[in-house]
């Protein structure tokens, strides 16, 4: 099985793209995310891969990062979600917003994926409630910690933003953020990433 690619980007396309690794080309599927990460060709690139084995092709997925790998797995082992409704949903959030999303049960916000309806995303919260849960604490979405956090988390909710995109907004956040951060600053910060 093929676990990672590091060759040059020959080729990018809509839902893949073309990494030669020393003259062989090799067909990768992938969400948006991870494609609009990959450099320009030809440029150098290293990507996980899932490999998938059907009884007509070997099929390539790849992913800029342990996380989006690790929720591709989970996503294809509920029932009805095959690889192309995956990478549609880790193309439409990240994989910090699917987490709090799950972990919240936000049914109509999993809807927004395409090929996500309500029965489906239902489904999804059913059966990766516990499986996302036990995922190791460096792939698990958290909001960043601390009482000012937890203040502008609320204050954020108050406003009428859902959990899952405030938390995903603090995030990022705080990231820009350096440490101590007023409440004020927090909050003006998570707005920003909201209106984007």
């Amino acid at each position: 099985m093929i676990a990672s690619l590091t060759g040059q980007v020959a080729a990018l396309e809509e839902r893949s793209c073309v990494i030669d690794v020393g003259g062989v080309g090799y067909l990768v599927h992938a969400s948006a995310r991870t494609l609009a990460a990959l450099p320009a060709p030809p440029a150098p690139a290293h990507l996980l891969i899932e490999t998938q084995l059907r009884e007509d092709a070997i099929l390539l997925y790849a992913f800029s990062d342990p996380a989006e790998r690790a929720w591709f797995r989970l996503l294809t082992a509920v029932q009805g979600v095959g690889a192309k409704v995956a990478l549609a949903i880790l193309s439409t959030f990240a994989p910090a917003e699917l987490g709090s999303a799950i972990a919240s049960g936000e049914k109509d916000f999993l809807t927004r994926a395409p090929g996500v309806g309500p029965k489906l995303a239902q489904r999804l919260l059913g059966e990766l409630r516990e499986p996302a849960a036990r995922l190791p604490a460096s792939l698990a979405p958290a909001a960043p910690p601390g009482a000012v956090s937890a203040d502008a988390l609320s204050a954020l909710l108050n406003l009428g933003y859902r959990r899952t995109e405030a938390c995903t907004a603090l995030g990022r956040a705080a990231a820009r953020l350096p440490a101590g951060a007023a409440l004020e600053a927090l909050v003006r910060e998570g707005l920003k990433e909201l209106a984007k």
